[in-house]
């Protein structure tokens, strides 16, 4: 076999993407919402690795709520490689799973983990960038890739290079540190010394070093994973639902990536890569019309200037309004200040304590 043909991809896809409510619901979350063109944010994810990964080497990881909905949109991924987490553990657990499920199938299995709600306009740059990381991974580093950061972003975690890194040099080079997202003032001091670049959460490693490095740091986990059935046992979903639960509930960063030695990464130039984090986000990622007005459906615009409009099916007439956001479903309607919409998650947290379970 071909080095490549040990090479496979980890879409992580549980998140709900609270901050996109009222589109966003736990049955229709983020990663499976359409915000740019006819395709899901998923589906962009699985066409844009497509020509280094085929769909039968995709292995995606989510929620019982949306399992069924990725399945249908993704038909050309085995189903039975969608798998929805018994319980949420976040991402050490999950890429944990996964791991031992690949070691067993092949013990030279390499893995590249992918978010599936973010947005890459330059494939073509991107692809170059990854496959030298699956490449270092495949010789028994860790990779990750870290971006160049545009402004002094504080709701991004940080990774730190060595001084004079060449931001789109495609060479691995050591990491020194991870940082945690840090307050506007070290930002602005992270993107002035040119050597800290955005952790775009993608990382690559061999199946048995993810292993060892679980064994090494969350021995608990480990061994709950290692005594998992194989993974076309029938009781292996059974013993999932068991055993899952009981593993630590820790990201992967905290767990493996801030302790392990053998770190690589390169340091990616502008690739067109955004979390889409907020409506904000998407309104910064569109094209923008009359007074820098973004609309997905019908708008008349009187004196009415930066704003962000959703609303299927109606007229929305604007005036004398600017930077608002404004998104209609079939039950609830939201606006907001665009400025502001990173809180759109605290009117979930509203929703939940007041057990508006129809609006979830």
């Amino acid at each position: 076999m071909a080095k490549t043909d040990h090479q496979y991809g980890l879409i992580l896809a549980g998140g709900r993407g609270t901050r996109f409510w009222p589109r966003s619901r736990k049955r229709s979350a983020k990663q499976v919402l359409n915000f740019f063109g006819e395709r899901s944010l998923i589906q962009q994810t699985v066409d844009r690795l497509r020509s280094i990964l085929p769909p039968e080497r995709i292995w995606v990881i989510t929620n019982s709520h949306l399992r069924d909905t990725i399945a249908k949109q993704l038909p050309e991924v085995p189903k039975r490689q969608i798998i929805a987490e018994p319980a949420q553990r976040n991402t050490a657990p999950a890429i944990g799973l996964i791991a031992q499920i690949l070691h067993r199938q092949d013990p030279d299995a390499v893995m590249g983990v992918f978010p599936a709600d973010h947005v890459i306009e330059k494939n073509s740059r991107y692809l170059r960038l990854v496959k030298p990381a699956f490449k270092a991974a495949g010789d028994g580093k860790i990779a990750v890739l870290g971006v160049q950061p545009r402004w002094a972003e504080t709701g991004y975690g940080y990774i730190e290079f060595p001084p004079g890194v060449t931001a789109g040099d495609i060479t691995p080079v050591p990491v020194r540190s991870f940082r945690e997202k840090p307050n506007l003032e070290t930002a602005k001091e992270y993107v002035h010394a040119g050597n800290f670049f955005w952790n775009a959460g993608m990382f690559f490693w061999r199946a048995d070093v993810v292993l060892n490095s679980l064994r090494d740091h969350l021995p608990k986990t480990a061994a709950l994973l290692a005594s998992l059935p194989p993974f076309a046992s029938s009781k292996f979903k059974s013993a999932l639902a068991a055993a899952f639960p009981e593993c630590e509930n820790i990201s992967i960063d905290y767990a493996v990536l801030e302790k392990a030695q053998n770190i690589v990464g390169i340091p990616a130039d502008e690739f067109g890569w955004n979390d889409v984090g907020t409506w904000n986000a998407v309104y910064e990622l569109e094209a923008r019309g009359i007074y820098s007005n973004v609309s997905r459906g019908e708008v008349i615009s009187e004196l009415a200037t930066g704003n962000y409009v959703d609303v299927p099916g109606k007229l929305v007439a604007l005036l004398g309004v600017e930077n608002l956001v404004v998104v209609e479903t079939a039950d609830a309607l939201l606006i907001a200040d665009r400025n502001r919409s990173q809180q759109v998650s605290d009117i979930v947290k509203a929703l939940e304590k007041q057990k508006r379970e129809e609006l979830l």
